[in-house]
């Protein structure tokens, strides 16, 4: 432990602690290890300053008992927009990023559509040999090839149950270079995938939680892509089959869709990034978090330590903001949900 806050130190950010920034430490305020039911709860924060702070608590505190080693960059916005961190933790280490990069890979396709160069209605062939035919998504489970996607279904895929497929379909229309090219071009050298011999293939590479963070920033503020892009994009990563089994797990299902969220995991490495939204479509709160070196590394359910922390973060991240609004120029529609009986 006090490896971890000597490094912090040498990096310069003890001085940002008491601003809310967070370093690990095995203290932690009594009154916020007290659990639900135990003891009346801390009043709900009303400002954003007491927000970033229970933030920066309950994230001290759940890293510490999942332990490991986390890299995280979580920042609260004010109404006019001024981003200040409430937890910065090795924010700018290089880290794997495993399937929270199919957020950039989708960026990437989606720039050449903004461009002209695709469509989002272009199709592309599933043939056998590009189904990953073991791990995430529902390509491998057709059994029926080749068949014929669009470019919009593709994403989908990609971006909801991070369909590992979807990654090769990708390929096809957007290799590793322009990827990685692409990525470059809009202020993200270090969110890279990773090339191999097949130039249309790639390993889903490596970021930064800062770089990470400020990605999802620049698609929530629409500079990242076109508006209709935007909200393409913003839609699948707030949809109710995206990733539940962390951040949005102990939420209402109105509750899920103020959250847009990316979930990665691999060997023993467990990430989630995402934007929070107030009630009416106002983004508040961005979190970039990235795990590895917890136990269980072959347990990919909402069991392991590092998606169990990310639970109750995401429950007390959304109660520490849920009286606050967040940035009024950046307010998007807000998503409905309305189950359907066949029909």
């Amino acid at each position: 432990m006090s490896s971890q806050l000597n490094r912090r130190a040498a990096l310069g950010l003890g001085a940002t602690a008491a601003a809310g920034v967070v370093l690990r430490s095995t203290t932690v305020a009594s009154a916020d290890q007290i659990e639900p039911g135990q003891a009346p709860p801390e009043p709900t924060p009303t400002t954003p300053e007491q927000a970033r702070k229970r933030v920066g608590k309950v994230y001290e505190r759940e890293t510490t008992r999942a332990a490991g080693t986390w890299n995280a960059f979580i920042t609260l916005a004010d109404p006019d927009g001024t981003l200040t961190p409430a937890v910065e933790d090795g924010a700018d280490e290089e880290v794997e990023a495993y399937s929270v990069n199919k957020i950039a890979v989708a960026t990437a396709v989606l720039d050449k559509i903004d461009r002209g160069l695709l469509r989002l209605d272009q199709r592309v062939d599933v043939t056998a040999d590009l189904v990953a035919t073991t791990g995430d998504g529902v390509f491998r489970l057709d059994l029926a090839y080749p068949s014929s996607v669009t470019l919009g279904h593709v994403m989908a895929n990609l971006l909801s149950v991070s369909d590992d497929t979807a990654v090769r379909l990708c390929g096809l229309v957007c290799p590793a270079r322009e990827v990685n090219e692409i990525l470059v071009a809009k202020g993200f050298p270090k969110t890279q995938v990773t090339p191999v011999a097949n130039p249309n293939r790639f390993f889903l590479g490596t970021t930064t939680p800062r770089e990470t963070h400020d990605l999802l920033q620049a698609l929530v503020k629409g500079t990242l892509l076109s508006a209709t892009s935007t909200s393409f994009l913003l839609a699948i990563l707030r949809s109710p089959v995206a990733f539940t089994d962390g951040i949005r797990r102990t939420m209402s299902s109105d509750e899920r869709l103020r959250v847009a969220t990316k979930a990665g995991w691999f060997l023993d490495g467990r990430n989630e990034a995402g934007i929070m939204f107030d009630a009416t479509g106002r983004p508040i709160l961005t979190y970039s978090l990235f795990a590895h070196g917890q136990a269980n590394p072959d347990d990919f359910g909402a069991t392991h330590p590092a998606v169990q922390a990310r639970a109750v973060m995401g429950r007390r991240f959304l109660d520490a903001v849920d009286r606050l609004g967040g940035v009024a120029a950046l307010r998007t529609s807000v998503p409905t949900y309305r189950p359907f009986n066949g029909g």
